[in-house]
C-alpha cells in the first residue's frame, strides 16, 4: 500500500515513522519467506537425489541383463554384407556368399492417354490378395476412378500392401503408365491377384485386372525375388535383405552380391568391452550419487552454515542402504566380491574406485561369475533395483516427502497472503491516524499563533499613551 506523504503540517517524521512500523510488521513475513526457502531448498535437493537414484538404477538394469556379458564383436571380410551379433551367437568363423538380393514386385501398367478422367460411372471395387493370403478391397466412388483417384485411394490405404504412382513416359498418345509396388521385398509380398468389380468396372478391369497364375498383357511385371545366400556351404532363402537368427543370435544385412563369385568372411569373438563400459557407467552413477548425498548433507564448520539436508535421515537412509545393496550379494565360485574383479571401496568416504586391468582380466577368465554377481537372482542389479524402488516408485519414500513439503509450501504461500494483507490494513489504519495527528497538529499550531498574537496585542495596550 502506498504511503501519502504526511509530516508536513505539523514537522514530525511520520513517513520516517511509518516506514520502521512497516519494517518491523515486515518481519514476520521474513520469517515466513525463510522458511519456505528451507522447505525449497530440500524439495529440490529431494528431486535431485531421486534423478540420481534413477540414474543408478538404469545402470544397474543394464547389468541386469543378460546381453551386457558375453556379448560378441561381428567383423566382416568384404562389402556384401554386414553383421550385428547377441550374446546368443557362438564365437567363430563363417564364409557367407550372397547369390541373390530380395527384391520388391513391380507391376506397370499399359499406357493411357489420360489420367485425369474417371473410366467408370458408377461405384467400383478394387481387391488386392498378395501371395501370402492376404486380402483387402477398396470402394471407390465413379469420381475417384480415374488413374490419379485410383494411384490416391490405393496409397490412403495401407492394408493393401502396395504403392502406387503415375509415370509419365512422354511417349506417343498414351504416355500415362501406373506403377504398383510391393510395400515389402520377397515373393510372399509380392500381388496374387487384383479384382475389379461394380455395375460399370470394366475400364478399371482392363488397366488393373490381374492374375498371378495366368497374367494378361494388361501388366509388365518385375517379379520379386527371394533373397538368396550360402552360409559354410548351406543355402539359405530369405523374404528380406535383412536375414535374422540364420547363424543364431547374429542379424546378416545384405548389401550386393558377390559378383566375383567369392564368398565373404564373419567373424564372431568376444566383445568384453560391452561388459566393461557396463561396470564403469555403474560405477560412476553409484559415485555420483554418493557425492551428490556428501554434498547436500555436510556442514560448513567454519561458517556454521548447514546444507540443504544437513542432518536429514532419509537422505542418510538412501547412503546406507545402496551401500549394502552391494555387499548383500549371494554368489559362489571364484569371484564372490567386487574387489575380486578389481572395484575397490574407499573406506572414508564409499566412493568405488575400478582397476580396469583386474577387472579385464576378471572378465576374461571368470565372466560366468561376473555376471552372477551382477545379474544373479540375488545379484547386485536386483538389490539396487529393490532400494530405488523403495525410495523413487511413486508413493515412494521421496514422493512421500515431497508432497509434504509441496503441501507445506502452499500453507506457507497462503500465511504469507494472509499476513500481507494484514499487515497492508494494519498502516493503512497507521497512517490514517497520522493524517488525523498532522491535521490536528496544524489546527493547534494556527490556534497558537493566533493566542500569541492576541497575547501580543494586549500586552501593548496602553504603551501607545
Amino acid at each position: 500500500m502506498a504511503i501519502s506523504s504526511i509530516g508536513v503540517g505539523s514537522g514530525l517524521p511520520l513517513d520516517d515513522l511509518l516506514a520502521k512500523l512497516r519494517a518491523s510488521e515486515n518481519q514476520s513475513l521474513t520469517l515466513i519467506e525463510s522458511r519456505a526457502n528451507t522447505v525449497q531448498s530440500r524439495l529440490s535437493a529431494y528431486g535431485t537425489i531421486k534423478s540420481s537414484i534413477e540414474a543408478l538404477k538404469t545402470a544397474g538394469d543394464a547389468l541386469g541383463k543378460a546381453e551386457t556379458f558375453g556379448a560378441l564383436k561381428a567383423s566382416v571380410g568384404g562389402d556384401a554384407f554386414t553383421a550385428t551379433a547377441t550374446s546368443k551367437a557362438i564365437a567363430g568363423q563363417y564364409s557367407i556368399k550372397v547369390e541373390q538380393l530380395a527384391t520388391a514386385q513391380t507391376l506397370t501398367t499399359v499406357g493411357q492417354a489420360d489420367r485425369k478422367t474417371a473410366l467408370s460411372s458408377d461405384t467400383v471395387d478394387i481387391t488386392v490378395t498378395l501371395e501370402n493370403g492376404s486380402s483387402k478391397t477398396i470402394t471407390l466412388g465413379k469420381a475417384d476412378t480415374s488413374m490419379e483417384g485410383i494411384v490416391k485411394a490405393i496409397n490412403a490405404e495401407t492394408g493393401l500392401g502396395i504403392s502406387a504412382t503415375l509415370v509419365n513416359s512422354g511417349k506417343g498418345d498414351t504416355p500415362h503408365h501406373m506403377l504398383l509396388t510391393a510395400k515389402q521385398t520377397g515373393t510372399q509380398a509380392a500381388v496374387a491377384s487384383i479384382t475389379v468389380s461394380g455395375a460399370d468396372a470394366g475400364a478399371v478391369q482392363n488397366l488393373l485386372g490381374y492374375d498371378a497364375e495366368h497374367p494378361g498383357g494388361n501388366f509388365t511385371e518385375d517379379p520379386a525375388k527371394m533373397a538368396k545366400l550360402s552360409i559354410n556351404g548351406i543355402e539359405v532363402e530369405s523374404s528380406s535383405n535383412t536375414v535374422e537368427n540364420a547363424i543364431e543370435g547374429v542379424t546378416l544385412t545384405l548389401a550386393k552380391e558377390n559378383e566375383d563369385g567369392k564368398a565373404g568372411t564373419l567373424t564372431l569373438t568376444r566383445n568384453d568391452e560391452v561388459t566393461s563400459k557396463a561396470i564403469n557407467t555403474f560405477v560412476t552413477a553409484y559415485n555420483n550419487l554418493q557425492n551428490i548425498i556428501k554434498t547436500l548433507t555436510s556442514y560448513d564448520v567454519d561458517n556454521q552454515k548447514g546444507s540443504a539436508l544437513t542432518g536429514d535421515n532419509l537422505a542418510r537412509s538412501v547412503q546406507t542402504q545402496v551401500r549394502a545393496a552391494l555387499n548383500t550379494v549371494e554368489s559362489s565360485g571364484a569371484l564372490r566380491s567386487l574387489s575380486q574383479m578389481g572395484i575397490s571401496t574407499n573406506p572414508s568416504d564409499g566412493i568405488l574406485k575400478v582397476d580396469n586391468d583386474k577387472l579385464a582380466a576378471a572378465l576374461k577368465d571368470n565372466m560366468a561369475n561376473v555376471q552372477k554377481l551382477f545379474a544373479g537372482e540375488q545379484g547386485i542389479s536386483a538389490n539396487i533395483a529393490a532400494v530405488a524402488d523403495r525410495y523413487v516408485k511413486s508413493g515412494g519414500l521421496i514422493s512421500h516427502a515431497s508432497d509434504s513439503m509441496t503441501d507445506t509450501l502452499k500453507d506457507l504461500q497462503s500465511q504469507y497472503t494472509a499476513m500481507s494483507e494484514r499487515i497492508d490494513a494494519k498502516m493503512e489504519s497507521y497512517r490514517q491516524q497520522f493524517v488525523q495527528l498532522d491535521t490536528m497538529m496544524v489546527q493547534m499550531n494556527s490556534v497558537s499563533s493566533y493566542l500569541t498574537q492576541q497575547l501580543s496585542m494586549l500586552s501593548n495596550i496602553g504603551k501607545e499613551k
